[in-house]
């Protein structure tokens, strides 16, 4: 029987003797009738081939491989162009920490952080007289201050109408209503007591208690801050000789000023010509001048340990390295009636 001819899409007969090549894995077959047809497929094409059919079967594992082979490929790049690790000797060890001590930043000063804890609880307190006229009976015509008879150098620009400015001290604010501990020979030294707080508030004030064993004595102004500070006290029991201490006040009317030292001993005992001796005080050697009475004497952290109330000094009047506090316990209970501590 005769068989039918089969014929190709393009209307031309198929070739006598040829037989379609079929693709790999079931891909259509290719009818060689057509002129693109009539050769064998290249290398190239049979292994894209080859290629579709290998992926599409293992495509989790070629993507796994593909990924160590990036990772191993920059971790390879990277080893090669790293620069090369440094022999850390000792001695480049240790010059390297010396470097960073010495360039680090440097931490506050145990006596700057002291004082700026004190600071806000201390006052300056001036002390005034009524002016009185010289031998020509006129008071605006002053002697100068070689005259024993002339009034005190700080007798100028005199807040208080009438009177001058004659003594000057400190004071440390103690409770929060105002009350402000002081030295008994600073509270009674005028006729009129006017404090000056750390903000610059000023108020009159008047002495409302007194304790002449220990030269102390408490005033209370008439008028004080909002964001009144008062002073944290410690107890001395703890204080040694050789304990750094700060003294902080208005010697000779500077101030507030500060001066750095330490404990020199403790227990003793002063006594000025013509006054009551004192006993159980704190000796330290932190610079101390008229004008630092009723100041506190703080130790490192900031808490008042005494009150400056006297220094040694046989031939002047100004600090020769030895002064003397009361002793906080001292100094609050002579006047309060009871230890603070």
């Amino acid at each position: 029987m005769k068989r039918r001819p089969l014929y190709s899409r393009s209307g031309k007969p198929r070739s006598e003797g040829r037989s379609p090549w079929v693709a790999p894995d079931g891909i259509s077959p290719v009818f060689l009738n057509t002129p693109a047809a009539t050769e064998e497929p290249s290398l190239k094409r049979r292994a894209g081939f080859w290629w579709d059919g290998f992926y599409r079967r293992n495509q989790g594992k070629v993507l796994v491989a593909a990924s160590v082979a990036v990772t191993l490929l920059l971790v390879g790049a990277y080893d090669l162009i790293r620069p090369p690790t440094q022999d850390l000797s000792q001695g480049r060890l240790s010059a390297a920490v010396n470097y960073a001590i010495d360039h680090r930043p440097q931490a506050p000063a145990i006596t700057s952080v002291a004082y700026a804890k004190i600071i806000p609880s201390v006052v300056r307190i001036d002390g005034y007289d009524l002016i009185q006229p010289n031998s020509s009976g006129n008071p605006d015509d002053r002697a100068s201050p070689a005259n024993p008879e002339a009034p005190h150098p700080l007798s100028k620009n005199s807040a208080l109408p009438g009177y001058e400015n004659t003594a000057v001290g400190s004071g440390i604010v103690i409770t929060d209503d105002g009350l402000i501990l002081t030295n008994l020979h600073v509270a009674a030294a005028a006729a009129k007591l006017r404090v000056v707080f750390a903000d610059g508030t000023e108020g009159n004030a008047k002495i409302v208690n007194a304790d002449p064993d220990n030269d102390m004595a408490v005033v209370r102004p008439d008028k004080i801050p909002d964001d009144l500070q008062p002073a944290t006290l410690a107890s001395t029991l703890g204080l040694n000789p050789g304990d750094q201490v700060e003294a902080v006040g208005f010697p000779f009317g500077i101030g507030p000023s500060a001066s750095a030292g330490v404990v020199s001993g403790l227990k003793r005992e002063f006594e000025e010509e013509g006054k009551k001796k004192l006993s159980n005080l704190i000796q330290f050697d932190a610079a101390a001048n008229p004008g630092n009475s009723g100041g506190p004497l703080v130790n490192a952290d900031g808490e008042v340990v005494g009150v400056v109330t006297a220094i040694l000094n046989p031939s002047a009047r100004t600090f020769a390295g030895i002064g003397f506090a009361v002793p906080i316990e001292n100094a609050a209970k002579g006047v309060f009636g009871e230890s603070p501590l």
